[in-house]
């Protein structure tokens, strides 16, 4: 029997979940929980207050509210809000880190400049 869900609404891992292994999907996910492993996600997820991350993720975009411990990639952003703790490197066009977050680890952002601009930096003007 599927119980009734609202359209669009993400997937919840409860606080009371601990998944350990590897979680690939597309769909956009909230973890309340914990995970060790590895996630590879094609949505957007969400890392709540009390939830743990034990794991490399690679991401369409990110938001932690909680706590990561691995390496982030996302291909949109990374927002690591006030009272979060992140340690791990992260990579993305673009990363936020707002004021009272813990992190340790670097940052990479790729951007890519518009073709006119990249042409002028390209000739030392």
């Amino acid at each position: 029997m599927a119980l009734p869900t609202a359209p669009d609404a993400p997937c919840v891992i409860g606080n009371q979940i601990l998944i350990r292994g590897t979680l690939v999907g597309e769909e956009d996910l909230v973890v309340e929980g914990r995970i060790e492993g590895a996630i590879t996600l094609a949505g957007h997820l969400i890392v709540a207050e009390a939830g743990v991350i034990e794991a490399n993720l690679d991401v369409d975009s990110v938001e932690v509210r909680g706590e990561v411990i691995g390496d982030i990639s996302a291909a949109r952003s990374i927002t690591i809000q006030q009272g979060a703790r992140v340690q791990g490197n992260v990579r993305a066009p673009r990363v936020i880190i707002n004021d009272g977050a813990r992190f340790r680890g670097s940052i990479e952002m790729k951007v890519d400049l518009p073709e006119d601009l990249a042409k002028v930096l390209a000739r030392g003007h």
